[in-house]
C-alpha cells in the first residue's frame, strides 16, 4: 500500500502544487481563504471515492474513469469521457509548460548559463519528454523517490520555520477560518486551482492487480492519498500566506505568482534555500509534465486500438515496445499549443497556464461526475443492495459536491 501512496503523491507534484496553482488560487481565487478550497475538495473527494473504490471490483479492467462510466452507463458515454480525459491531460501538459519553460531559463540564468527566450527551454522539454515517450524510458522509480522527498522536505522545513516563528510580519492567517475570507473574490476560481492539486489520484485503482489484498489496499490508499494531499497543500498555501501577510498576499502573489515561493523560501531558510526551492520546482514541474504526457499517449495509443482513432495510434513500437506514434501525436498537439502562446504573446502564468488549467479542472470535474453517476447506476441496476454507504450516500453526497464544483468553476 505505501508504494501505490508514493506513487500517487509523487504524481501530485506537490512542490509543483506550491509553487504554481497555489499562488495562482490565491491571487485570481478567494485570496487569504484560498486554503479552505483544499479542504472543501478534500472532504468532496473522499466521498466520491467511497463508490469510487467500491466499483472497482466490477470494473472488467484496472483502467481510468472512462472504464468506470462505460461499465456504468454504457460505452458510448465511455468513449465520451475517454475524450474529455484526452483534453484535461493535454491542456494540462501543454499549461505546465508555461511554468517550466521559464522556471527552467531562471534556473540556467542564475548559474550563470546563457540568457534565452523561455519558449526556448520549453520546446527542449516537449523534445525530451518526446524521446522519453517515443523510447519508453521511465524515470528511475529510486530518482522520483529522492526527488518527491526533497521537495516535501524542503516545504515542509519552511513550514515549520514559519510556525516555530510565530507566523510572518501579521502572526498567523486566519482567513481560511473566516467564513467572509472563504466566500470572497473568486471562490470557484480557488476551487478551481484545488482540483489541479489532486489530478491522478486515481491512479490507485489502476494498480489494483498488483496489491496483495485489493479490497482493501486500494481504498486505503486511496483515502490516505487524498489525505496527505489535502493535508499537505492546506497547511503549506496557509504558511505561505501567513509568511508574507494576510493583507499583502493577493498583491504578492499577483505580482509574482511564479517566485513568490522561492522569495519566501529564500526570506526565512536563506539563499541556499531559495536555490534547493528553484531545483526542485523545475524538477516537480518535469516530472508532471512526464506523468501528464505519458497519460495522453495511452489514450491515443487505446482509441487507436479500438478502431475510434486512426489504428496506426494504437500500434506499439516494434523494437521498443512504446505507444511511439500515439506519444508523438501528443507532443505535436501540445508543440502546437505552446508556439500559439508564443505567437499570441500570452501572459505564461495568468493567460497560458490559468486558462489550458481552467479546462483541465473543468474536464476533470466532469469526468469525476460522469463517474459518480456512473457507480450510482451501476449499482442501482446491475448490482442492487449490498452496504447503503459506499453505494448510495456516499457516491450521492460526493455527486452533490461535484455538481457544485462545477457550478461554481463555471460561474
Amino acid at each position: 500500500m505505501a508504494s501505490i501512496v508514493f506513487i500517487v503523491v509523487a504524481a501530485a507534484s506537490p512542490l509543483g502544487v506550491i509553487g504554481g496553482p497555489v499562488p495562482l488560487g490565491i491571487a485570481s481565487g478567494n485570496g487569504a481563504g484560498f486554503p479552505f478550497s483544499f479542504v472543501i475538495a478534500t472532504v468532496v473527494l473522499l466521498l466520491f471515492s467511497v463508490g469510487f473504490t467500491q466499483m472497482t471490483h466490477f470494473v472488467p479492467n484496472a483502467g481510468a474513469f472512462h472504464a468506470y462510466v462505460g461499465t456504468g452507463l454504457g460505452k458510448g458515454l465511455g468513449l465520451g469521457a475517454a475524450f474529455v480525459a484526452l483534453l484535461a491531460y493535454l491542456a494540462l501538459e501543454a499549461g505546465v509548460f508555461g511554468l517550466f519553460g521559464p522556471g527552467l531559463a531562471e534556473l540556467v540564468q542564475s548559474y550563470g548559463g546563457p540568457v534565452l527566450p523561455w519558449w526556448v527551454w520549453a520546446a527542449a522539454g516537449v523534445i525530451v519528454v518526446s524521446l522519453f515517450g517515443y523510447l519508453n524510458i521511465e524515470l528511475s522509480g529510486k530518482l522520483l523517490a529522492v526527488l518527491l522527498i526533497a521537495e516535501v522536505a524542503i516545504v515542509l522545513v519552511l513550514d515549520a520555520v514559519v510556525i516555530l516563528s510565530g507566523g510572518g510580519p501579521e502572526g498567523f492567517a486566519t482567513g481560511f477560518v473566516t467564513p467572509a475570507q472563504i466566500v470572497s473574490g473568486a471562490p470557484g476560481m480557488g476551487i478551481l486551482f484545488a482540483i489541479l492539486s489532486f489530478v491522478g489520484f486515481e491512479a490507485t485503482a489502476v494498480f489494483r492487480d498488483e496489491a496483495k489484498d485489493p479490497q482493501r489496499t486500494i481504498p486505503r490508499a486511496t483515502y490516505i492519498s487524498l489525505i496527505s494531499i489535502g493535508a499537505f497543500c492546506t497547511i503549506s498555501s496557509w504558511v505561505l500566506i501567513s509568511a508574507n501577510g494576510e493583507s499583502d498576499i493577493v498583491k504578492k502573489a499577483a505580482q509574482n505568482p511564479g517566485t513568490i515561493l522561492q522569495s519566501t523560501t529564500e526570506a526565512y531558510l536563506g539563499v541556499a534555500g531559495g536555490h534547493i526551492v528553484q531545483l526542485l520546482f523545475v524538477t516537480s514541474l518535469f516530472a508532471c509534465i512526464l506523468s501528464f504526457h505519458n497519460i495522453a499517449s495511452r489514450y491515443f495509443f487505446q482509441l487507436g486500438n479500438r478502431g475510434v482513432l486512426p489504428a496506426a495510434l494504437g500500434r506499439p513500437h516494434p523494437s521498443f515496445g512504446s505507444p511511439a506514434a500515439a506519444s508523438l501525436l501528443a507532443s505535436l498537439v501540445v508543440g502546437l499549443l505552446v508556439v500559439a502562446a508564443v505567437l499570441l504573446r500570452l501572459d505564461l502564468i495568468s493567460q497560458f497556464y490559468t486558462w489550458l488549467g481552467g479546462i483541465s479542472s473543468v474536464g476533470i470535474v466532469l469526468l469525476l461526475t460522469l463517474t459518480s453517476v456512473a457507480v450510482l447506476a451501476f449499482f442501482a441496476r446491475q448490482q442492487p443492495g449490498g452496504p447503503r454507504w459506499q453505494r448510495r450516500l456516499a457516491p450521492g453526497l460526493g455527486l452533490v459536491g461535484l455538481l457544485g464544483f462545477l457550478a461554481i468553476i463555471l460561474v
